[in-house]
Formats: structure tokens, sequence, C-alpha cells
């Protein structure tokens, strides 16, 4: 039983993936997720990309139950509490002394794309100008400013800031551009009819775009662009961070340190409200109450945060994470060799099943039959003609292969008929 007239009758017309997964789900584990009507899935859509070490982690299901148990404190805006230091305390010893990095912690409101005004915000007052940098495909969230720096049409609307200037990314579904000699370009020629922005701000990995991955080259480039003009560099690792690609960022592999880093979805590691921007030493020019927020202070978020960070400092996860990455490479080669499938892209525990420029029917009936097959995913592209692969990254590897293996067969199958 899957009733959902309840959803239908009440619910805004703006809901979106339920549509494509019309479930109703009751309770999840780790990789799984049952139905009401008792039937088990893999999930691979993992709250699209909020739930990284997926449904109910015991570590933190079990901290949240003692704390609220205890009556601890659950809202205090920016207020002192024990758990806020103790996840500072976890951030500074788990993700900035191991690369020696130097940087404050904002809190913002609960979504990434709060995160992303907040940036975009203190980019401008730091260096005085108000232009940004965008890439052709980009996602950063539905807010105005946010929008305003995503490059999809179909999210964009009337009133959105006209001082963005969008370039394409170094790959799409219309091949290979050198974005890097482009903005040089743009810099050095007085006839550009531009001025120099206050920040570039990328994807690491565009994942709503298709799952297009900058090279280590590009981002070196970029970084090395943005440092020569006195640029501000924001990386947003809202959903390609806390360990989707194998590292803990989607940039780390290419050496580059950030300006400004946005984070949420997973930095909560519970799937709780929760995001931050870390911004590089000489960078905090904000004053006190320039930026508020009520929901800055999500304490139970706090408390499971910490114990994400705990795992990648665990010589088993990190064994885990190494090995799912390499099941998920080897797979996705394969899955680029089925009849159909224009091209598939991997980076860690992030695919893109491309069905081709226009396929979209194609990539809803591959959906569907591997919902039936018993996998959650989800679509992505400039028209959902990509199958997005997100397991949680520390699915057991018997489970990944199992729906990989479901995956791959559902789509052959929907291929040779």
């Amino acid at each position: 039983m899957n009733n959902i007239e309840t959803f239908e009758r009440l619910e805004s017309n703006v809901r979106m993936y339920c549509r494509d997964l019309p479930l109703v789900f009751d309770t999840a584990q780790g990789s799984k997720i049952r139905g009401e009507d008792g039937r088990e899935y893999l999930d691979f859509f993992a709250g699209a990309g909020a739930l990284n070490y997926g449904h109910n982690d015991p570590r933190m299901r079990d901290a949240l139950i003692a704390y609220l148990s205890s009556n601890g404190v659950t809202h205090a805006l920016d207020l002192h509490t024990t758990t806020k230091r103790q996840f500072l305390e976890a951030i500074e010893r788990d993700l900035f002394k191991p690369r020696g990095w130097d940087y404050k912690v904002q809190f913002t409101g609960p979504t990434g794309a709060d995160a992303v005004e907040a940036a975009l915000k203190l980019a401008r007052k730091a260096t005085g100008r108000t232009k940004v940098v965008s890439f052709y495909g980009a996602y950063h969230g539905m807010t105005a400013g946010a929008l305003a720096v995503t490059g999809n049409r179909t999210r964009r609307g009337p009133g959105l800031s006209t001082d963005v200037v969008f370039v394409p990314y170094e790959d799409s579904p219309y091949g290979e551009f050198d974005s890097i000699g482009f903005l040089e370009r743009l810099a050095n020629d007085q006839g550009s009819g531009s001025e120099l922005p206050a920040a570039v701000i990328v994807e690491s990995v565009q994942i709503q775009a298709g799952v297009y991955p900058a090279s280590n080259e590009w981002l070196q480039r970029l970084r090395k662009w943005t440092s020569d003009h006195g640029v501000l560099l924001i990386c947003d690792e809202i959903q390609a961070g806390c360990g989707r690609t194998g590292d803990f960022f989607g940039f780390e592999r290419s050496g580059v340190v950030p300006d400004l880093i946005t984070c949420a979805k997973s930095i909560g590691g519970f799937g709780l409200p929760m995001a931050i921007v870390l911004i590089r030493a000489g960078l905090d020019v904000w004053q006190p109450g320039d930026h508020i927020g009520t929901f800055r202070g999500n304490q139970l978020a706090f408390l499971t945060a910490q114990i994400a960070l705990g795992y990648w400092r665990d010589e088993s996860f990190l064994k885990l994470l190494a090995t799912n990455c390499a099941a998920m490479e080897r797979a996705v080669a394969g899955f680029a060799e089925i009849p159909g499938v224009a091209s598939a892209r991997c980076r860690g525990m992030i695919a893109g099943i491309d069905f081709g420029r226009g396929n979209v029917a194609f990539a809803k009936d591959a959906q569907q039959r591997v919902l039936q097959a018993g996998v959650l995913v989800d679509r992505c592209g400039p028209n959902g003609e990509i199958i997005k692969l997100m397991p949680p990254v520390n699915t057991p590897t018997d489970q990944l292969e199992e729906g990989l293996k479901a995956f791959g067969e559902s789509v052959a199958a929907a291929f040779s008929q």
C-alpha cells in the first residue's frame, strides 16, 4: 500500500522528488529505507546528499536520544553552548589541523542557500566590489542571491541580481571550454566591459548539471587567477563535500585552499538542518550582527556533526570509503558500455549516467525500472536526462555492489526492448 491521496490533496504543486518516487516511506536504517507497504529499498538518493552517513547512524541516534533525555539545549541562536564548543573543537581537530588550515566558522541559517548568501555578502564586503563570476550549469540554491549565481534557466526567475557574469564550466554537455583563458581576457581586455569581480563561486563537481568533476589542473588555474587579481574564491561544497568524492571536500585533491567554503547537507551528519561558511584567516570582516538568523544554532546538528567528523579519524571508515569509491568507479565504467548510455561520469561516491541530450524519456523509464528493482535514484542534468547515483558513502560494500548490479541490469533491460 502506498496511499498518496493525502499528499496530492493537501501538499503544494511545487513538490518534485515524490513525483518520480511515488511511494510512502516509514522507516530507514543505514543504506536501506522501507515503504509503508513493507518493501525495502536501497537508497542511492541519500537525501540529495544530506545523508552521506546513511539513515539513523546508530552512534548519532543514540547520542541524540541521550542528549534529549538529559534536557540538553535545543535552540540557542548564537549563544555559547557546550555542544557548539564541542563541535568547534571537533572541526578544528579533525578538519583544520590535519590540513594546516586557518579558518573561522560562521554559522548561517540552516540551508545551503543561506550559506551561499552569507559567502556572497561577505565577499562583497571584504573586497568592496559587487560582481561575482559563476558558471554555466551551476546550482547554488533557491533564495534570490543563490539563484542569481545559479546557471539553470528553469530554476531562475525575474528580479535576480544582474551583478553576475556566467562563464562556461570546464566541461558540460556542450564539450570542454577554456574558461580560465576567458577569465584572463575578461580581466585584461579593456574592451570586455566588465570590472574585476568580488569573487568566483565554483562547485568542485557540478552535480545538478549532470555530475561534471573539475580537473585538478583547472581548479589550480582558477585559484591562481583569483589570487593574481585579488578576487576571492568561494568553493560551494554543499553537495560535493563531507566525503561524497572520497575526500572530505571535492577540491582537496587539487591542493587549492579556497577563501570561503560553503557547507550544508551532510555537515550535520544525521540529516538535520545545518549550514556553515568557513572563512579564511584575515577575511572575517563581519561586524557583530552583520548577518544574523534565528536558526543558526541547531544544537542537535552540532551534536551529530562532531560524531560525523570523528569518522574521519576512524581507519575502518576510511578503508570502507576507499573500497566503495573503487567499486563505484569500476561499475560506472561498465555502465558507459551499455547500449543507449551516452556517457557515464564518476568521482568517488557520486556518478552521473547520461542518456544524451533530449533523451529525458529514456532516463525516466530507466529510473522507474531501477525503482522496481528496489533502488532509489534521482535524475539531474539540464532537463533530467541524467541519472544520479549517490549512495551513502559508508554503505556496506555488498549492498553497494548489489544496488549497482540491479541498476546496470535495469538500464540494460530498458534498452534491450
